[in-house]
């Protein structure tokens, strides 16, 4: 059986928004739109998940009463309508709670939180990482399962983070003292290998 290749959806510019919500009503599917291309990340697993949970729950207790976690919630690119990506996890004020949108724009976010896919290749992490950066989102913490690692990006430049600090599950993440300060990883999931057969 081979593998499907997955190719950019050819779409004019100034519709890549209207074509992504088509096909999100269509699917069901979650698209985002990173340098002018539909990605449609593939659909999470139960771990995958399940380590947004546990995120979610170690790091909400410790945020102040202005921040609040929430998932699904877009960021779009300044001065870009048809840019935007969907982190697993956004901290950002809690105000946007009684917002009827689903854009929080870039200066309003502390925090971007991803957890790395199974199967997500390190070209499309790469991309990614640098449409964070960009968008001038100040903090991105990428969680990887499949190494029971995490990094944690800061200081945003043109395409790229000018701090890096790594970790793995066990030791905490060093979130700044006004997101609560450390942020613990220990029990966090890690993907197993598929069954055979």
């Amino acid at each position: 059986m081979s593998t499907p290749v997955h190719r950019p959806i050819p779409v004019r510019r100034g519709r890549l928004r209207e074509t992504a919500t088509s096909i999100e009503q269509a699917t069901g599917m979650s698209v985002e739109i990173i340098g002018g291309v539909l990605r449609m990340p593939p659909p999470p697993t139960g771990k995958h998940a399940g380590i947004i949970i546990d995120l979610r729950d170690a790091i909400r207790p410790q945020l102040p009463p202005r921040c609040e976690a929430f998932e699904n919630i877009s960021i779009p690119m300044p001065g870009d309508p048809d840019d935007y990506a969907t982190p697993d996890l956004t901290i950002g004020p809690r105000a946007f709670r009684d917002d009827d949108g689903w854009l929080l724009d870039a200066d309003a976010v502390e925090l971007a939180v991803e957890v790395i896919s199974p199967n997500e290749r390190l070209k499309g992490i790469n991309e990614k990482t640098a449409w964070y950066a960009a968008a001038g989102v100040p903090l991105l913490l990428q969680v990887d399962p499949r190494t029971g690692t995490w990094t944690l990006f800061g200081r945003p430049g043109e395409e790229q983070y000018n701090s890096v600090d790594h970790g793995k599950y066990g030791e905490e993440v060093p979130l700044p003292a006004d997101l609560g300060g450390d942020l613990p990883t220990t029990g966090l999931g890690m993907y197993g290998t598929p069954p055979r057969g």
